[in-house]
């Protein structure tokens, strides 16, 4: 199984000039807790994500305000993605090892297509092999004082 199989597809984006508040709303009516960031609609080049984590330490608790464009807040250094032709074993040794709950998915010229999430995974793998989804989600839990998607 490929990554192309089991991702969410043309997940919903937010540019870096957008604002904070507009990637939340996202969030907020789509039920996710992450927004890939592009570099515009119709090129679509991954330049990082944000996340509602992103938005309650970077943003909400530095007391900045609501209209703060998503360049200030999202991640953009260590960034995983996969490809759409990386198997998925390869998404969840990643996931795994840098506990991260979501992986963006790029092409070859580095254009989102899609996402991974645990949710993602709890559903297309999980059914066949439930003891590497309840590993996964194991250790991607544990606390830990290091990065945090």
């Amino acid at each position: 199984m490929l990554a192309r199989d089991i991702m969410t597809r043309d997940p919903e984006v937010v540019t870096p000039d957008e604002t904070v508040a507009r990637a939340a709303t996202i969030m907020r009516e789509l039920n996710v807790g992450i927004v890939p960031v592009v570099n515009d609609r119709s090129h679509m080049k991954l330049e990082g994500v944000i996340t509602d984590r992103d938005i309650a330490i970077r943003c909400v608790a530095e007391r900045h305000h609501r209209d703060c464009r998503v360049a200030e807040h999202m991640t953009t250094d260590h960034l995983d993605t996969a490809r759409t032709d990386t198997p998925v074993e390869d998404v969840l040794s990643t996931m795994e090892h840098d506990r991260v709950r979501r992986i963006p998915v790029v092409d070859e010229r580095e254009r989102l297509v899609g996402i991974i999430a645990q949710a993602d995974l709890a559903r297309r793998v999980g059914p066949a092999e439930p003891r590497k989804i309840e590993m996964l989600l194991e250790h991607i839990s544990e606390p830990t004082t290091g990065r945090a998607d």
